[in-house]
This record gives structure tokens, sequence and C-alpha cells, in this order.
């Protein structure tokens, strides 16, 4: 569902793709997630969102993000906000869907295809609008975990779907435990 002379954009919805490609057992390489999709059109731009916890004196995703910005990627981060809950748990809020949405709204009109790179229902308006300005849009996320990580009002509203796991031995590595059986974020490139 590809054309060689397209301008394509890729939205990847950081947190997102993460958990979807946890789900199914394996980690992405990024820069072979670039490489593929420079392979299947003219490339304008990867962006990668995500927020970051800034009191923190280490961040494990840290060095992925600042791998993704010397790599290619335009990176959009903004601080995320930490709270207590009603019941004293402690809660981390860093929803980058408006930034997403606004930056694919401005480059609609110099691209002919978007790949969005998230199963969050709530962007299935942003497809709406992006389709009615003559925009192809595929969405990239997994129907095969349980439960689904896509919502079925955005996988309905896409032009194609791209299931993450038939992607994985394009774009995949196997994932990696540290010590503490918490997922590795370092990157190999």
């Amino acid at each position: 569902m590809f054309y060689k002379d397209e301008r394509l954009a890729l939205f990847i919805d950081g947190s997102n793709l993460y958990a979807a490609a946890k789900s199914l057992g394996f980690d992405i390489d990024y820069k072979l997630l670039r490489a593929e999709f420079m392979r299947r059109g003219k490339m304008l731009r990867a962006f990668y969102y995500t927020a970051l916890l800034d009191n923190e004196e280490y961040s494990p995703i840290r060095p992925l993000v600042d791998w993704l910005n010397y790599n290619g990627f335009t990176m959009v981060t903004k601080t995320a906000k930490e709270y207590t809950d009603s019941q004293g748990r402690r809660k981390v809020k860093g929803n980058m869907d408006i930034e997403l949405t606004v930056n694919a709204m401005e480059l609609a009109p110099h691209v002919d295809h978007i790949v969005l790179f998230s199963g969050d229902g709530d962007f299935r308006p942003l497809i709406e609008s992006l389709q009615r300005q003559g925009v192809r849009v595929s969405v990239v996320s997994t129907i095969r975990s349980q439960p689904p990580m896509i919502a079925d009002e955005l996988r309905r509203q896409a032009d194609n779907f791209i299931e993450l796991d038939g992607l994985k031995d394009v774009i995949g590595r196997p994932a990696r435990d540290d010590e503490d059986g918490e997922i590795d974020y370092s990157i190999n490139p």
C-alpha cells in the first residue's frame, strides 16, 4: 500500500508503540524502522513523541531519546506531570496527543501518506481530517496482543492497517530484560 514516489511522514506515539511491541515480545530497532519506511517512499520526517520525567536523576528512556535525536528523528518531548491519586499512589501523566495532532495537521499539505504508530482511538478524528485533505493514513499497531492494542474505530478509519507483529522480522529484535526484570531501554544501533 505504499508508492515509491509518495512523500511520507512517520508519527510515532512512543509510549504506545513501546507497549505494543512489549506485548508482542520484541523491541523496536529504530534504525531498521527508519530504513524500512525510507525504502517504501520519500520520507520527509519521522517524528517521535514522548514525555520525560524531569525530576529524576536518570531516565531509562533518555538514551533512546538522545540516539533518535542524533539519527534522523524529530523528537517532540515535554515534561511529564507527576501527581498522587486519591488512593495515595504516585502517577505520571504525559499525554502527547495534542502535539502529534498539531504537527500532523501542519504537515498534511506537504505529504501524500502519513504513517501513525499508535492504537489510540483518540486519533480517529485526526485521521478523518487528514483523509479529507487528501492524505492517505496507515496505522501501525497490533490486534494480536491480549487485549488488542488498537482501538477498533481507529483501525476502521485508517486507509491501511499494518500489523506490528508482521513487521517484527523487519524492524524488531528480541526484548532484553535487565537484572531487575525490567525492560532495558538502552540503544544498540
